[in-house]
């Protein structure tokens, strides 16, 4: 019995080293071809397509052909490394993280539990029922629900690669600020009456098994998939942003721009989060649009508004949360965000 248990240790381990020797050498090919992007795509848009450096459609095929593969990298290298982070904290343990922690305290843990754990809008009415379920104030529900969607891997990370750690971490600053106030001011309202009422005759089922802890090569195994689904379902909203970024960026008048998201224009700040909230799209799809809109002229201020209405506030997400709060709940969320939206969307611009 001891001599098979002595395997059995050994055999995880063996695994474990060659998983790691994997990763080693799959971050060696990432660096190498993440280095060569600009002079490929260089080569293949002056070189042998044969445009004119300058001209509005080489600048665009050129911005279009750098971004795609650029951004790509970036996101699988990062979705990786972030859902071997996420191994160690499941549902489970992320609603027992937050379980009663009390006001403020409760915000920032569950905004900061947000952006290592994003979910998609699709997770909105299962995560809040799960929530309230084991007890987690409203406001703190809510601090978690605006982070998730707004401040994420994919964000932050084509955030860096656009326009460099500055303003990446200068949108996390805000994006966590504007959910951790959310919280605070819904949970202030004491909205409870508002929550529909068969959220609250939810009961847990059961309590929870624990698992057996998992090897390295588990956890790179299930970081492997994650990068393939999740790269899987965006990348195709990647390349249609990016496509949109490129056509602004070439062919788009700058006066234009500069007119309606421009610094001066005091009003561009609101109507461009009041143009977000209906629209619907990822980070993936957003980013490039606003890296063109702010190569264009327009406010960063603006642009990154313009981008956390679509994100945080998108038209899915409200429905599907309707399903499990009253019209005026859900009419305080969107105003609270949007508000604080439209603060943080003058702060950039002042500061920027």
């Amino acid at each position: 019995m001891e001599q098979t248990l002595q395997s059995s240790v050994a055999g995880r381990r063996r695994a474990d080293l060659r998983a790691w020797l994997v990763v080693a050498a799959a971050a060696a090919i990432w660096l190498i071809a993440y280095r060569g992007i600009m002079p490929l795509a260089d080569w293949l848009t002056f070189g042998l397509l044969g445009l004119a450096p300058g001209s509005r459609l080489g600048e665009s095929v050129a911005f279009f052909l750098y971004d795609v593969p650029k951004i790509l990298l970036l996101l699988s290298g990062m979705i990786f490394a972030i859902s071997t982070a996420r191994s160690f904290f499941g549902p489970e343990r992320t609603r027992a993280l937050l379980g009663g922690k009390r006001e403020g305290v409760g915000n920032v843990a569950a905004a900061g539990l947000g952006v290592l754990t994003p979910f998609c809008s699709c997770s909105a009415v299962p995560l809040f029922i799960g929530f309230v379920e084991a007890g987690i104030p409203l406001g703190v529900t809510f601090s978690f629900l605006i982070a998730a969607p707004m401040v994420n891997e994919v964000a932050l990370v084509m955030l860096f690669g656009m326009f460099g750690w500055r303003v990446a971490l200068l949108y996390l600053v805000a994006g966590l600020s504007v959910a951790i106030v959310a919280g605070i001011v819904i949970g202030r309202l004491k909205l409870e009456r508002y929550v529909e009422e068969f959220v609250w005759q939810i009961k847990g089922g059961g309590g929870a098994v624990a698992a057996a802890r998992p090897t390295w090569s588990d956890r790179f195994t299930l970081a492997w998939r994650a990068t393939r689904e999740i790269v899987g379902k965006v990348w195709l909203f990647v390349v249609i942003g990016i496509a949109v970024g490129a056509a602004i960026h070439g062919y788009v008048p700058e006066e234009a721009l500069a007119g309606i998201l421009g610094r001066g224009a005091w009003w561009s700040v609101p109507v461009a989060v009041a143009l977000g909230v209906p629209l619907y799209s990822g980070a993936a799809g957003m980013i490039p649009v606003v890296q063109a809109l702010i190569a264009k002229g327009a406010a960063l201020g603006t642009a990154l508004a313009f981008m956390m209405a679509v994100v945080a506030l998108s038209l899915p997400e409200l429905i599907i949360l309707r399903r499990v709060l009253k019209p005026r709940l859900l009419a305080v969320f969107v105003g609270v965000v949007a508000t604080g939206i439209i603060a943080i969307g003058y702060l950039f611009n002042l500061v920027l």
